[in-house]
């Protein structure tokens, strides 16, 4: 057997194991997840916070935060799964079986708070409101999800979640007040 087909068999041999832990997976979300308490809660967490922002928001803002809160979406959603792929940590409660990466937190509440933490006294410095989100996120909510029971971490600590929110908002900030954008002609 040549090298190109050892690779061939080792990537077909994960594939395989792949689909076994997700089939595994599947089944104990259907017997212990869906529709427990905790899935409904991550169901309404990850539907409230937009239902939230539509009413709260600077109407006039709107596009401009809707981009940072994408931006800040897709990082999100690529940080947690490589984490998750890692072993960083994992989680017990999710929407769906399929992804490796808590939605609610993902794709509903850190965006959400992200673009409300940028339009809530823009006058406060920027540095000190990243503070600020990185404190409540790394120390506050995380450790009552944590409590909550939806993901446990085994290699991960807290304050490297404070710096990576930080960062986030740090760039979010600088997004959302670029005006650079062009019209499209």
């Amino acid at each position: 057997m040549n090298v190109n087909e050892k690779f061939s068999e080792g990537v077909k041999e994960v594939y395989t194991l792949l689909k076994q832990s997700t089939d595994l997976h599947k089944e104990l979300w259907i017997e212990h997840v869906v529709f427990s308490w905790r899935w409904w809660l991550v169901l309404v967490l990850t539907i409230l916070p937009w239902i939230f922002w539509s009413i709260f928001r600077k109407k006039g803002s709107t596009h401009r935060l809707l981009f940072v809160g994408f931006f800040t979406m897709f990082i999100s959603i690529l940080l947690d799964i490589t984490g998750a792929r890692l072993g960083w940590w994992y989680y017990k409660y999710e929407v769906i079986p399929f992804s490796p990466s808590f939605k609610p937190w993902d794709i509903s509440l850190l965006p959400v708070l992200t673009m409300f933490f940028l339009q809530v006294r823009p006058q406060i410095n920027f540095f000190i409101k990243a503070v600020i989100y990185a404190f409540l996120i790394a120390f506050c909510a995380e450790p009552l999800f944590m409590w909550l029971g939806f993901y446990e971490y085994p290699n991960w600590e807290y304050i490297y979640s404070f710096i990576i929110y930080f960062i986030i908002y740090l760039f979010s900030h600088y997004i959302v007040t670029r005006n650079e954008f062009d019209k499209i002609k």
